[in-house]
């Protein structure tokens, strides 16, 4: 090797953001093999690169001995000293040996195995980056779509969109831009592998952050989500300023904020309802866009019985039940509700 195969690798330190020691510690490992299948399998031997003008020295790691056993991993008294004066036994002595063809050798292995050393560099360097993205929201585009799975670009990887984590009836296509929730990053053998949602219920959180500068500043804090996806969000919101209107916040002008969200989306209705501490209050709120005209709740088995006019039962219900579920799930009660005549009725009869 020579000083523009170290200029080389101070290029690709820069271009890639690797650094240039852990390259070159790299080399160093690989031309120890090299030199044990080339020459001499049983030495204990070091390779030292120097990083400014890429000389290649080879030492062969000696144990001072009284009396030489094994001259390939011993050396004796005397002949330690005519390296250092005070050596003595037990020192680990290092003796030059740098055979005369190392250097084509060295150059061949290094331009062998550099880049694969390189890549596994880099391939950790990325993983970190995106080892801190876990939990986040980024832009992603559609690359290649194979059976069910969508595979993502996310800048410097990939990330994969499996079927569990699709919204239902989601249509994508290749070079679509999209928002995904970062779930997991993990290494493999090909580098590291980004896991992304877009069911998550944190990617609306995320873009609510991204809409509401209330949110990302933390005066308006979201308490609570529960989320069908593609379907409908509840999301229960609650503000430290008194003069702030967390709903209202989260709506936006003319529902502007909401509605870059619900886009984003792909028209998931988003309800958007009130925290309270009270949890008559806060179940009564959870059941929007129903209205609710009682809320009876027994704190020790976190049951609530809910009364609604007629016509607002099977709003309170939901499709399938979904109003009702969703509600439960972001109070963390059981809800059972009842319309106003069935609840009188039940008391026609008791009477």
């Amino acid at each position: 090797m020579n000083k523009e195969f170290i200029e080389a690798l101070d290029e690709i330190a820069r271009s890639r953001g690797i650094k240039k020691e852990v390259i070159i510690s790299a080399i160093e490992q690989a031309l120890i093999s090299a030199f044990r299948h080339n020459f001499d399998s049983a030495q204990n031997v070091k390779v030292t690169v120097d990083n400014i003008t890429g000389d290649v020295a080879v030492y062969a790691l000696k144990t001072v001995a009284e009396q030489v056993e094994d001259p390939n991993m011993q050396v004796s008294v005397e002949d330690a000293k005519k390296v250092r004066p005070y050596y003595g036994p037990g020192d680990v002595v290092e003796i030059e040996v740098t055979p005369k063809k190392f250097g084509r050798i060295a150059a061949q292995t290094a331009k062998q195995v550099v880049m694969q050393r390189i890549r596994e560099a880099e391939h950790g360097v990325i993983y970190e980056e995106y080892v801190e993205k876990e939990n986040e929201i980024l832009t992603a585009i559609i690359q290649r779509i194979e059976g069910k799975t969508v595979f993502v670009e996310l800048g410097r990887t990939e990330g994969v969109l499996d079927q569990t984590q699709q919204i239902p009836d989601e249509k994508y296509e290749i070079g679509q831009r999209m928002k995904v929730y970062v779930l997991e990053v993990y290494r493999n053998a090909k580098g590291p592998s980004v896991t992304v949602s877009r069911t998550h219920p944190g990617l609306v959180k995320r873009l609510f952050e991204l809409e509401v500068p209330e949110i990302h500043s933390g005066v308006v804090q979201i308490k609570s989500m529960a989320r069908e996806a593609g379907y409908r969000t509840k999301m229960a919101v609650y503000s430290t300023d008194n003069a702030i209107d967390p709903v209202g916040a989260c709506v936006g002008p003319k529902g502007s904020r909401v509605e870059n969200v619900v886009t984003e989306l792909r028209g998931e209705k988003i309800d958007i309802i009130r925290w309270s501490s009270d949890p008559v209050e806060y179940i009564a709120n959870a059941l929007s866009p129903a209205k609710v005209i009682g809320v009876f709740v027994n704190e020790k088995e976190k049951a609530a019985k809910v009364i609604v006019l007629d016509n607002q039962l099977s709003l309170a219900i939901g499709k399938e039940g979904q109003n009702a579920r969703l509600a439960a799930e972001l109070t963390g009660w059981e809800i059972d509700i009842k319309s106003q005549s069935q609840v009188e009725e039940s008391l026609g009869v008791e009477e």
